[in-house]
């Protein structure tokens, strides 16, 4: 598995001409088969189709009709979204909407991406293999920080980077899904709460109004983290409770390290003793040289950096000698 990863990474690294469009399909529900349910929540389901004319695999996403679900409108909104990722490989890809003729009900179409990348690792934590070796992670994280600065070129922040939102395909190449809580930079702040906690950014938890694409990277950081351990670093209840975990480990940071963290509510009720305690960064301890080496640990350290301003951003974390094969092998081919 590791060497498909590394090989899938070098292949999918080059670059791919692509088209910008702005307008999305719109085509029949006949057109395809249902064949299973991927996943359901509570906001719909996504479906495992067939395109009857081709026998392409698809997933189609259904929202249910409630308020909250955003209906026809938060589909378009995805599948824009979608749109302007465009021959990015490490972006699923839009087949556009299409329209139930009896109901009048939306989905969205999109390529088959593969199982999602929770269920691979709960996959290989339950058949008793040890995580991913370090090379695979690099491979990993080199396809992930590459559609999330396409993302983000395309000003796209995510906001909901997870596991369960990265799809593993046949060929062994990772792409982001499930862009319903993705917002446009262009939407100005003030910007609401998103994602799931236990990848959440600190100014995000903090609830910062005008956070950016940085929220992503924080994200990407987690994900890093569980690629090496099998577990998710930080791993809290509630807001609060997460926030804790993080400065547990990574330090209360002081006036140097982030000024605006001082001025929060959480930075003021945290008690002198409850700072002393939390002052040290011990990330490392969670990732020793065992783990991981001293360039793969100062990429998940510049990540998982609580400052969103001192936070690598896609395009800096790819230029970090920890994928300087990677680069040497994309260049070569």
């Amino acid at each position: 598995m590791a060497a498909a990863f590394v090989e899938a990474a070098a292949a999918a690294a080059a670059p791919r001409q692509h088209r910008k469009r702005t307008r999305v399909a719109m085509g029949t529900t006949d057109d395809y088969e249902k064949t299973c349910c991927l996943g359901q929540g509570a906001f719909g389901a996504v479906v495992k189709g067939r395109h009857r004319a081709t026998g392409g695999a698809v997933a189609m996403k259904f929202l249910v009709s409630e308020p909250a679900a955003g209906g026809p409108a938060a589909l378009l909104r995805e599948a824009l979204f979608l749109e302007a990722c465009a021959g990015n490989p490490f972006v699923v890809g839009s087949r556009g909407l299409a329209r139930d003729p009896a109901t009048a009900e939306l989905c969205l179409v999109m390529e088959y991406g593969g199982a999602s990348l929770r269920d691979a690792l709960r996959q290989r934590d339950r058949t008793g293999r040890p995580p991913l070796p370090e090379d695979a992670v690099r491979a990993a994280m080199w396809q992930l920080l590459s559609g999330a600065k396409r993302m983000h070129d395309a000003h796209i922040i995510h906001r909901d980077i997870k596991p369960e939102n990265i799809l593993v395909g046949d060929d062994r190449v990772l792409r982001f899904c499930d862009f319903g809580l993705a917002v446009h930079m262009a939407e100005r702040p003030p910007y609401t709460q998103a994602g799931t906690l236990w990848y959440m950014a600190p100014e995000m938890l903090l609830e910062k109004p005008d956070y950016d694409a940085l929220v992503d990277t924080w994200s990407l950081g987690c994900v890093m983290g569980e690629l090496v351990t099998g577990r998710a670093p930080f791993q809290g209840e509630d807001s609060e409770d997460q926030l804790c975990a993080i400065v547990g480990v990574l330090g209360v940071p002081d006036d140097r390290a982030w000024p605006w963290f001082s001025s929060t509510p959480f930075a003021n009720e945290m008690t002198e003793l409850d700072k002393q305690r939390h002052k040290s960064n011990i990330l490392r301890c969670k990732y020793p040289e065992t783990k991981l080496s001293d360039e793969g640990f100062e990429l998940l350290n510049g990540l998982l950096t609580c400052n969103p301003d001192k936070r690598l951003t896609a395009a800096a974390a790819l230029k970090h000698p920890w994928f300087s094969k990677i680069r040497a092998g994309s260049a070569k081919g």
